[in-house]
């Protein structure tokens, strides 16, 4: 009830005002979207010559070189003779092991500084921040109280990823919510994103998949030139054999200096072109990409506004005023 000396007043917004409202708020989205496009972009540009930067002055120096070569050549023939008839069994463990390398000597030195998932987070909120100011002016462009346009956005489900209801949450919420992470509902929308990410390659898995597959073939290929110079070893004697030995190595190491320049920039073009690949993907992949988050809300809060029927009555709320 009223208190003493004020009544009550309502406050009448007719339906028409409320459907240019509901479309304006669609189109303030689509425009934080696009603006959050460009910084998720710059963003990610930024982290590409980071990842190539580094890259290019360690893992393929690393890669390249004549031991490294060796050892990969001790692995591959310890997975082909544990392979057990596996098909692509050398393969695809020399691709787990250099996956591991790239992630320790390239990606996570980049990390400390940008990574996709902080750009992830940081397009997600800055959308959001985007969208509440828009919004605001949409009001603000219509004489609306911020009581009446919060009411609004409480009734535009904007994350809808339940039961249970905390994977529910409204516009209102999200716009609200600082920070963003401490909102249950956007938990569960990250969680959402990343098992569409999980179905999939990562940078790093495509990227060395196909270096891995050559160097494989490669290894495999020098197993019959390695085992004639093991053939003569034996036959020469245990200290020949050693010389023998040791010479070869002597040999190989000459021979692979004078094609390391080749092998680097095979190396370099095979990491280039399925970096480029995955990096687009990671970019602009509507399910699992840096903007996943950003696409989700916005397709929600669309097809709500799309698909809500009005109430043919206007809207009345009581307003208090003195």
């Amino acid at each position: 009830m009223p208190q003493r000396g004020q009544q009550a007043a309502t406050v009448t917004i007719s339906q028409d005002t409320w459907r240019q409202v509901d479309q304006q708020i669609i189109a303030a989205s689509k425009s934080a979207v696009e603006q959050t496009g460009v910084y998720a972009r710059g963003s990610m540009e930024h982290w590409r010559v980071l990842v190539y930067q580094r890259t290019e002055a360690e893992f393929i120096p690393w890669f390249s070189s004549y031991w490294t070569q060796e050892w990969l050549a001790v692995k591959v023939s310890w997975y082909d003779a544990s392979a057990k008839g596996e098909e692509d069994s050398a393969s695809k463990r020399l691709a787990l092991y250099l996956q591991e390398q790239y992630r320790e000597q390239v990606l996570e030195p980049v990390a400390k500084e940008i990574d996709p998932e902080a750009i992830r987070a940081n397009a997600t909120a800055y959308y959001v921040r985007l969208l509440d100011q828009q919004v605001r002016v949409v009001a603000q462009r219509h004489g609306m109280a911020s009581e009446l346009i919060n009411r609004r956005l409480h009734g535009i489900p904007a994350i809808n990823l339940g039961p249970p209801a905390a994977r529910n949450a409204s516009l209102y919420e999200v716009v609200h919510t600082e920070p963003l992470n401490r909102l249950p509902a956007y938990a569960a929308l990250i969680d959402h994103v990343n098992k569409a990410a999980a179905t999939g390659s990562g940078p790093s898995d495509a990227v060395i998949a196909t270096v891995a597959q050559h160097t494989s073939e490669k290894i495999e290929g020098q197993y019959a030139s390695r085992g004639a110079a093991s053939a003569a070893a034996a036959v020469a004697g245990k200290a020949a054999g050693a010389l023998i030995s040791v010479g070869v190595a002597g040999i190989r190491a000459i021979i692979h200096e004078g094609e390391r320049p080749e092998m680097e920039a095979q190396i370099r073009k095979s990491l280039s072109a399925a970096f480029d690949e995955a990096w687009f993907k990671s970019l602009k992949h509507p399910l699992s990409g840096v903007m996943a988050p950003v696409y989700y809300l916005d397709g929600e809060i669309e097809d709500n506004l799309v698909e809500t029927e009005l109430s043919n009555r206007a809207v009345l709320l009581p307003v208090l005023e003195p």
